[in-house]
């Protein structure tokens, strides 16, 4: 599994090829690609470039998903036998960003590298029916006997 961790904003993140992250809003539009200028670490399975303090020579390529926001988070302030109540939220704005590549500027990305599976051929139409539908001569042989009636009937004397 390729992965790398870069910066935005000030703050680390750990981006997986493939994979979608939630940064800091970016002032680019949806549907933009960008790359990150700073890339601090890079690993590819057991191969780990470690950046002093940034690694060279590797590009990590995004694009702008959406603008989200995310949760709602309330404080409350309360000083008791003093009438100080205040109720105060937030609500951060995001940047979600797919990570379309990490490598070097040469190398494709593993998307590129794998071959599309060929679709499996549908039955025809007539046939799914036919399949779906059970025969008639099924129907009537299933049918269950009719519940037989109780006819006896108990006559009590009286003496």
């Amino acid at each position: 599994m390729k992965f790398a961790i870069v910066e935005s904003g000030g703050k680390q993140y750990r981006a997986v090829e493939g994979a979608t992250i939630d940064v800091d809003r970016l002032a680019h539009d949806v549907g933009k690609s960008f790359d990150f200028e700073r890339v601090l670490l890079m690993a590819d399975g057991d191969a780990v470039s470690v950046g002093t303090p940034t690694v060279g020579g590797i590009v990590v390529s995004a694009t702008v998903v959406d603008h989200v926001k995310g949760p709602k988070v309330l404080s409350f302030k309360y000083r008791p036998k003093k009438r100080i109540r205040v109720r105060g939220g937030n609500r951060a704005h995001y940047t979600r960003l797919m990570i379309d590549f990490i490598g070097k500027p040469g190398d494709k990305p593993a998307k590129a590298e794998a071959k599309p599976k060929a679709k499996a051929e549908k039955p025809a139409k007539a046939e799914r029916e036919a399949a779906a539908k059970p025969s008639a001569e099924k129907k009537t042989a299933e049918k269950k006997p009719a519940a037989k009636k109780s006819t006896s009937t108990k006559k009590t004397e009286k003496k």
